[in-house]
């Protein structure tokens, strides 16, 4: 009888503290970052019902966004009143940040990209900026990105992009070099559907110039090429990771897929999509294993421009710059990251890792997959320094070593982790 009493009145309690309101939001620590932002973006507002668990998933979502570097909450009473006062307290990142990509081979190759960007334009967590390359020719980009521009759930992205690269073109087991420019214009409507859950749809009309350069000819491969096109882009997210500065746990899936469609006939239209899947783990206070498995297909034209490439920078860390194409990929990232020092504001991370593509040849079959001739295995080592109160201020050396036949080896220097 004693424990149904006690049961009845811990049941009542429960039940009348999940029916206290809300009186005020308040946003303490930020500077830069707007509170209007912060309560626009927030489940909690006045008058709603006091709930830890949507609470939790306001926090959450704060400690995502590349203006904070870490946030958490408090719960007062209101004064004279029944209700409560939440209390969300930011701790800023640095925000206006420079990009330094730099990639090299055993082949003497080396480019670059160096970039400037504020993730917080106008204390709105809105990603401003560009960058330029060199790789032989000169790029430049602008983009401009603002998820929450409108509300919670919708927002917008604007890019611009004039990318100029020396491309290898494969064609009966023979190849040339290609001066191939590519110039952009993008937009982007960006629809959060709920905390885990994103989507991005658009359009983008671009230009593609190809210029022959040296290596071999065909009379089937044209020499000068010049051809506009539209490409379709829609992209879907579930993201479920937990942040705790340079600490990552949980899954994200990122599914993008791309209709592109052109007049001529040279290159004819075609489908591509592609799956990222990452999966971080944390093991005990210093160890984060992370995890990135690509699967990539296009619709299968035997064409020498093919959209999947083995690239240094993008997959295969000391492989080279654009080495081979594909009409098909599937690409594992996994390395093991260590805390080897540590202060309040920085971190030093050794890194461990493996990554292994494969490819489906223009117009071949699956069974390309397990051609040795496709299967490229790069292990290595790298570095971290991260600066733990400025957003991505982490600085990475990585040095891959092929273990294929006729592999290469390479430094691969960036910021921001490899994914």
């Amino acid at each position: 009888m004693n424990r149904i009493l006690l049961l009845f009145l811990f049941s009542f309690c429960c039940f009348g503290y999940s029916q206290n309101k809300v009186a005020d939001l308040k946003v303490q620590g930020n500077k830069k970052l707007k509170s209007a932002f912060v309560k626009k973006i927030s489940n909690i507002k006045p008058g709603v019902v006091l709930d830890s668990a949507v609470i939790e998933e306001d926090i959450k979502l704060l400690k995502r966004l590349p203006s904070i570097a870490h946030a958490y909450y408090q719960v007062f009473p209101a004064e004279g009143t029944n209700e409560y006062n939440v209390f969300y307290n930011i701790e800023e990142n640095f925000t206006i940040i420079p990009s330094v990509n730099v990639y090299t081979t055993n082949d003497d190759e080396f480019a670059y990209r160096l970039g400037l960007y504020e993730f917080n334009f106008l204390g709105q967590n809105i990603t401003f900026g560009g960058f330029y390359q060199k790789d032989i020719y000169s790029s430049y980009a602008v983009n401009f990105r603002a998820p929450y521009l409108f509300s919670r759930s919708f927002g917008l992205a604007l890019n611009y992009q004039n990318l100029t690269t020396q491309e290898p073109i494969f064609f009966d087991r023979r190849s040339a070099d290609y001066k191939y420019n590519n110039e952009s214009y993008e937009a982007l409507g960006l629809f959060q559907l709920n905390f885990s859950n994103r989507f991005e749809f658009g359009i983008n009309y671009f230009t593609e110039d190809y210029s022959y350069k040296s290596g071999a000819t065909s009379p089937n491969i044209p020499q000068d090429l010049r051809v506009h096109k539209l490409l379709y882009k829609l992209i879907y997210e579930y993201n479920n990771l937990n942040y705790d500065y340079q600490y990552v746990e949980g899954f994200r899936s990122i599914l993008n897929f791309q209709y592109v469609t052109t007049r001529d006939n040279s290159l004819p239209e075609f489908l591509i999509g592609w799956n990222d899947l990452l999966y971080y783990k944390r093991f005990g206070k210093k160890g984060n294993w992370a995890n990135r498995l690509r699967l990539g297909m296009a619709t299968n034209n035997k064409t020498p421009f093919a959209p999947f490439s083995v690239d240094n920078n993008v997959n295969l860390r000391g492989v080279g710059n654009t080495i081979d194409r594909g009409t098909a990929a599937i690409v594992l990232n996994s390395e093991y990251r260590y805390t080897l020092f540590e202060k309040k504001w920085f971190s030093l991370q050794g890194n461990a890792f493996i990554d292994a593509g494969t490819w489906r040849n223009p117009g071949g079959t699956f069974s390309d997959f397990s051609d040795s001739e496709n299967l490229r295995v790069y292990p290595g080592l790298g570095l971290r320094f991260i600066h733990k109160k400025i957003f991505n201020a982490i600085f990475r050396i990585d040095y891959g070593v092929g273990i294929t036949p006729d592999a290469t080896r390479g430094l691969v220097f960036g910021i921001g982790q490899y994914f």
